[in-house]
């Protein structure tokens, strides 16, 4: 039962990702896995209860992810300790981990693929990928890099600029890749990118003394 469970969400997702959410009826998730859709009411209850498991799944994925590498899985109002002690190399690290699995994980790139298909359709989702893929992610960096500077890890800049002058490549990078053969070629550069805007934002040694 869990197997079934666990094969509709993928295809579900699949399907989300190809055709836009709106557009995936039960009908064509059921005839994608060879069963009715009362088998598939067995297991969720509609279609919005496919897509709330989903994004849930993806929620419980990040924190996970973050926890792995050290970084905050919370905002900094509801964790300001932890983005006051982050490490660079941490960011790195995560950052690049996060590319790996919107690239090149099956169920996380469907998951941005479907967000991406469909934020112009559906208020509620159009939400849900600022949140996860643009205005989400340049307001967590703001937040680690203001924290970085005041503890004089970084050096003194607008954390804002900064931020999206951090996260502009790693987004463009995403829509780039997908017409890429070699994803790693894409990982490449944005590791390249990471390294170099490391290296110009350090803060100088004496001033961490």
């Amino acid at each position: 039962m869990a197997d079934t469970k666990e094969n509709i969400l993928h295809t579900a997702l699949r399907l989300f990702a190809r055709d836009g959410y709106e557009a995936a009826s039960v009908s064509d998730i059921a005839g994608e896995l060879g069963i009715t859709k009362g088998a598939l009411y067995k297991h969720y209850k509609s279609k919005r209860d496919i897509f709330d498991n989903i994004v849930e799944r993806m929620y419980q994925m990040d924190v996970e992810r973050a926890n792995k590498y050290e970084v905050p899985e919370e905002t900094f109002d509801k964790s300001p300790s932890a983005y006051r002690n982050t490490a660079v190399d941490n960011i790195k690290v995560f950052m690049e981990a996060q590319f790996h699995f919107l690239t090149e994980d099956e169920f996380t790139s469907n998951f941005r693929k479907m967000l991406t298909l469909e934020q112009y359709r559906n208020p509620e989702i159009m939400e849900l990928y600022q949140k996860c893929l643009v205005s989400g992610p340049v307001s967590y960096m703001e937040d680690l890099f203001r924290e970085m500077m005041e503890q004089g890890i970084w050096s003194k800049s607008n954390p804002k600029q900064l931020a999206l002058e951090f996260y502009a490549p790693f987004y463009l990078l995403l829509g780039i890749s997908d017409t890429m053969p070699d994803k790693k070629e894409a990982a490449r550069l944005l590791s390249a990118h990471i390294e170099r805007f490391i290296e110009k934002n350090s803060a100088p040694r004496e001033q961490k003394e």
